[in-house]
């Protein structure tokens, strides 16, 4: 059994199938960790839902943490598009692939599907989460839920995290930087290549990372041409 971890598909599926079939080439009796934001910015949020849940039906171990654009989704859903900080053309986008015009029409196996997803998961050699942890506090497992979705600057340590290692996602970074924090074993390691955003030149890539053989496998972003800001 290996096992596999992928941060930030953002609706990007063709990348995100290309990377679990081809490059990784899952086998159901891997365990594959994936550290959220699955909807929005990219071209078929309905369409990476689909994957996963199909995936499961076949018989895939998945674990699926919630991130904070799947927080948003939900939000959306719950409270109304005029909640939460998406843009209209980020709306647009993730209403487009779900073939509706409000997220009060989208259907409830998506809702109940990210209801169902963990913000935090610990192993016995890792902790994974979508964002990141709270260093401030005597025991990192107490950081609460928004800051588990949305931290953007935290000094990981290993002190704290004691023989685990942090893999988050979120904040993307380049490729470069990623394989430089594997290399020299960094406490924490963002798995985050910033795939959605393919107008970047240092992003464009999406990452998974093995777990036990702390290999990197790289997918160039194949969604072909969606709009997408560059990302500041």
């Amino acid at each position: 059994m290996a096992r596999y971890a992928i941060s930030d598909i953002h609706g990007c599926l063709a990348t995100f199938k290309a990377l679990v079939e081809e490059r990784l080439q899952l086998q159901p009796h891997d365990h594959l960790y994936l550290l959220g934001d699955y909807v929005n910015k990219g071209p078929d949020s309905k369409g990476v839902l689909d994957y996963l849940l199909q995936l499961q039906r076949d018989g895939y171990q998945l674990t699926c943490l919630r991130g904070n654009h799947d927080q948003l989704f939900l939000d959306a859903v719950q409270k109304g598009a005029h909640t939460v900080w998406l843009s209209p053309e980020d709306q647009q986008t993730t209403l487009r692939s779900f073939g509706v015009d409000k997220f009060e029409d989208i259907p409830a196996v998506y809702i109940q599907f990210i209801q169902s997803m963990p913000l935090l998961v610990v192993l016995d050699d890792y902790i994974l989460v979508h964002a990141g942890l709270d260093f401030s506090q005597l025991n990192l497992l107490t950081t609460d839920s928004h800051t588990l979705l949305n931290i953007k600057r935290f000094q990981p340590t290993a002190k704290k995290l004691g023989a685990r290692t942090l893999l988050h996602g979120h904040m993307p970074v380049s490729k470069a930087a990623v394989e430089k924090a594997v290399t020299q074993k960094r406490p924490a390691f963002n798995l985050d290549a910033g795939c959605v955003y393919y107008k970047n030149a240092e992003f464009g890539w999406m990452c998974g990372f093995g777990l036990d053989s702390k290999a990197l496998f790289w997918q160039e972003n194949m969604e072909g041409e969606y709009d997408i800001k560059v990302k500041a």
